[in-house]
């Protein structure tokens, strides 16, 4: 029996017609920013990589290499510029302590980040463990714990959100000792209100800011830590107080430093 080929030609294009007409355009385009948040673009790993290698030790510069990436790691260079911006009003121990902290972060950004996976899990793993490791290794706890009005622009409700560098400081400065635990809570609970009102208030049984655990970390313990834990036998220890929810609430804002983020600063 002979075949018809254009009758079986046009059997091929009703099945390709069925089958493009069969997808969901809306799912394709899902399934494609699911893989764009999941792992830092190429084009943007070579940037990042590349900013790294040629910014210097010394200075924001390297942090600045972090900014408006794919997997939204905000903060590092806010935190660089505020800490660099009032080290003029520690002592020379605190001064000191703020240079060793911000150096050991550059070093180890530049050497781990072409070790680590382009997820965006693993990269931010990465700097929070690092961030974790200088501070505590560095004791930036002496160098702010008499100045904690230095870090009023860090300390700021809405830079909770998304959890990131200012978290893991954050976190790291509620095992400061029982001043600076207070300190924090009081302005975070005095701006949330200012926020999301009478709803704060709410959550003070629940989870008092005032507690060294009020703040999780913001990665998952489960994972693996690729390198030692340099800061281990340094890491302060969060000293037991009174709860937060018995002291009254300062609603009053230290003033901002006004030191913007997007400052440029060149790395001798």
């Amino acid at each position: 029996m002979p075949v018809n080929v254009s009758a079986l030609f046009s059997l091929v294009l009703l099945l390709l017609a069925c089958q493009v007409l069969g997808t969901d355009p809306q799912d394709g385009q899902e399934k494609q920013m699911s893989q764009v948040k999941r792992r830092l673009s190429l084009q943007s790993t070579a940037e990042i990589q590349s900013c790294l290698v040629s910014s210097g030790d010394v200075g924001c510069g390297m942090f600045q290499c972090f900014n408006n990436n794919s997997c939204g790691i905000q903060g590092l260079h806010h935190i660089c510029l505020t800490l660099l911006h009032n080290a003029g009003r520690y002592d020379s121990q605190g001064k000191s302590f703020v240079k060793d902290a911000l150096r050991c972060m550059a070093l180890g950004l530049r050497q781990r980040f072409s070790c680590v996976s382009r997820r965006c899990s693993a990269v931010k793993e990465m700097v929070f463990l690092l961030q974790r490791e200088c501070y505590a290794k560095h004791q930036l706890c002496l160098a702010l714990q008499d100045h904690m009005d230095t870090m009023g622009n860090l300390v700021q409700f809405h830079l909770m959100f998304p959890p990131g560098p200012y978290v893991e400081l954050i976190n790291f400065l509620l095992k400061c000792g029982d001043e600076v635990r207070a300190w924090v809570g009081r302005r975070l609970r005095g701006q949330c209100e200012q926020y999301w009102g009478a709803l704060c208030k709410s959550f003070d049984g629940v989870c008092p800011l005032g507690q060294s655990d009020a703040l999780h970390h913001t990665t998952p313990t489960s994972l693996s830590k690729p390198w030692p834990d340099v800061a281990e036998g340094t890491r302060q220890q969060p000293t037991r107080g009174a709860e937060l929810e018995d002291r009254p609430t300062d609603n009053t804002a230290e003033p901002g430093l006004g030191v913007s983020e997007n400052s440029n600063i060149t790395a001798s």
